[in-house]
């Protein structure tokens, strides 16, 4: 096999999982979602995976108006473990050698994230995913996605999810929304543009970590962004 071209992190939104369902997982989706990657891998881009959950607890939206802050979190990250048992399912399903990480640690189930465990699975070309958060409350899964970027010293983020990438206004509200190509995390901080949390955006900007957002759906989207291709919105 050829050298590793780059090593990617890629950030799969929660409602992407769902497809057209109100919540959940769509098999058949996941299953695309599954080839998409391996035809990444193919090309020599080693990949890890973030995930969310707000298909799996999204649903419950009642929670929010009682539940303490600290168990909401738990409840959220622990709804990260089920999207990555299946995406991890997916994967092998046709042919991909997957680890999946967590910050949680039962081994029975998955292995604890430590990063030099990681990167050498990255460097024996396993997909690698990483579900859990950081296992810390109050911390979201945009900080957790940012700081293992950051210990793999990955070349891009990607942020995958339903839009072709960041527009200057809600394009689901307004047909004169603007794609925005390019920006810098000061004009995101600047113009409060909702790309992740604020804590994450800090973080990315103080270590020049490049991100793109692209259209989980647009063929061919995922990976022109691996390759550095003209694709969404690269902010940096």
């Amino acid at each position: 096999m050829e050298l590793m071209k780059k090593k990617i992190l890629i950030k799969i939104s929660w409602e992407s999982l769902q497809w057209e369902k109100d919540h959940g997982i769509d098999s058949s989706f996941m299953k695309k979602l599954a080839q998409d990657i391996k035809e990444i891998h193919d090309k020599n881009i080693a990949i890890a995976i973030v995930l969310w959950a707000g298909n799996i607890f999204r649903g419950i939206a009642w929670a929010e108006n009682w539940m303490e802050r600290t168990a909401w979190d738990y409840m959220w990250m622990l709804g990260t473990i089920i999207n990555g048992i299946a995406m991890q399912d997916a994967l092998e399903w046709i042919g991909c050698e997957t680890r999946l990480m967590s910050a949680l640690d039962i081994p029975e189930v998955w292995e604890k994230y430590i990063k030099r465990k990681w990167v050498r699975h990255m460097e024996k070309w396993r997909i690698v995913i990483c579900v859990a958060g950081t296992w810390n409350p109050y911390f979201t899964t945009d900080t957790a996605w940012v700081l293992r970027a950051l210990e793999l010293e990955c070349d891009i983020m990607i942020k995958a999810t339903k839009v072709d990438g960041v527009y200057d206004k809600d394009p689901k509200k307004y047909t004169d929304a603007i794609l925005i190509e390019h920006a810098s995390y000061e004009s995101v901080i600047k113009n409060d543009i909702k790309v992740m949390d604020q804590t994450g955006i800090a973080l990315a900007k103080e270590w020049n970590l490049k991100l793109k957002v692209v259209n989980l759906y647009k063929k061919g989207a995922i990976l022109r962004a691996c390759l550095d291709e003209k694709e969404g919105t690269t902010i940096w």
